[in-house]
């Protein structure tokens, strides 16, 4: 009698409690239909400044349409992350509204590992090797490559290259980068890196007058350990200006011409 007694009773709490969730469900549910959507809270999951708050809010405004004064749980989600996914320097977005009445959005932006200056057209690439334009908010300080860029791209563009080609040959490039950054010497060192009309880099040094021809974006450990050795032993003994290149390009050798 007892045993049966104290299970009625637990199973009594159970459905009471059961209940009473349901009803702070309903509550909520109805009180969420009853909201209107009061505006915009922006907030951005990283430090660069590619895109601002007002600029999302003028993206909502103009591809989404009246958002604001909708009741709150009509508010399309998935098509305010389409259109803010859709900008070139985001990565992506996150929407989801609370109950305070606002639709948020968590921004992830794109992060640039380097930046292409072809003619009057810039453009940075991320580390999946996404193209994206120059952002009139922030520019990101980050490795600058000039002259005969073999990438086909058209001003505005976004995506990734057009052919498998230029696909591997960015792919050399963001290592490079990768390495010159990590290792922090050849980062803080080299102020320039052009492309030649051959397709041959050139690395451009913050100090002294030799250009270090590169050659492709390849085998770039053995290249610049040879870069290394030049500053230790070779430029001591012929002393600064006595260059003007130096060639990396060639296994086990390093070339220097007056």
């Amino acid at each position: 009698m007892k045993k049966g007694l104290r299970i009625a009773i637990i199973a009594g709490l159970a459905c009471v409690l059961a209940l009473i969730i349901l009803m702070i469900f309903g509550m909520n549910g109805s009180r969420k239909r009853q909201l209107t959507c009061g505006g915009v809270n922006v907030e951005f999951a990283d430090g660069y400044n590619f895109v601002t708050a007002e600029d999302i809010a003028g993206y909502l405004d103009s591809e989404y349409g009246a958002y604001i004064g909708q009741r709150l749980d009509s508010v399309d989600l998935a098509k305010v992350e389409r259109i803010l996914d859709g900008k070139s320097a985001i990565l992506k977005t996150e929407a989801y509204t609370t109950a305070d009445g606002m639709l948020n959005v968590k921004v992830f932006q794109r992060e640039p590992v380097v930046r292409f200056q072809k003619g009057d057209n810039g453009f940075y690439a991320d580390e999946r090797g996404f193209l994206f334009p120059l952002q009139s908010n922030y520019t990101s300080q980050v490795p600058i490559i000039d002259g005969e860029v073999p990438l086909t791209f058209a001003s505005g563009y976004k995506g990734e290259p057009v052919s498998e080609k230029e696909k591997v040959w960015l792919k050399e490039i963001i290592d490079l980068v990768n390495f010159m950054q990590e290792s922090k010497t050849w980062a803080e060192n080299i102020s320039q890196i052009s492309v030649r009309p051959d397709g041959d880099l050139v690395m451009v040094p913050r100090q002294g007058k030799e250009l270090f021809i590169f050659g492709q974006p390849d085998g770039f450990e053995e290249k610049f350990s040879k870069m290394g050795k030049y500053y230790t032993t070779i430029l001591p003994q012929k002393g600064e200006g006595y260059y003007s290149t130096v060639n990396l390009k060639y296994n086990d050798q390093i070339i220097c011409r007056k």
